[in-house]
């Protein structure tokens, strides 16, 4: 009886450790890139630097630099009234740069 308890406990750990990865899988699929994204801040400094029709795109992980926490993607028409697309990065301690594709 002692080999079918560790095959149940066995069984067991397995599940726990699936149900984990799949937590840990939905985490950085859906909750991480919401969290790297400033959407208010990305609007804000696109109008004060004469963008318009501003459509965020959503978490931009390859525009950032080194010092940038966060990236929001974004379309919009350019102060000369050309469609653009970019990302405007920022960190915690630095303001925003507006990156252009």
């Amino acid at each position: 009886m002692d080999c079918v308890e560790d095959e149940i406990l066995l069984t067991t750990m397995k599940l726990h450790q699936i149900l984990l990865a799949v937590a840990i899988a939905f985490g950085l699929i859906f909750i991480i890139p919401s969290a790297c994204t400033r959407p208010e801040q990305a609007t804000r400094i696109l109008i004060q630097n004469g963008y318009s029709n501003i459509e965020i795109t959503g978490w931009r992980p390859f525009a950032a630099g080194k010092d940038d926490t966060f990236a929001t993607g974004f379309s919009a028409i350019s102060p000369s009234g050309h469609q653009v697309t970019g990302a405007v990065t920022s960190g915690w301690f630095k303001g925003g740069t507006i990156r252009l594709d």
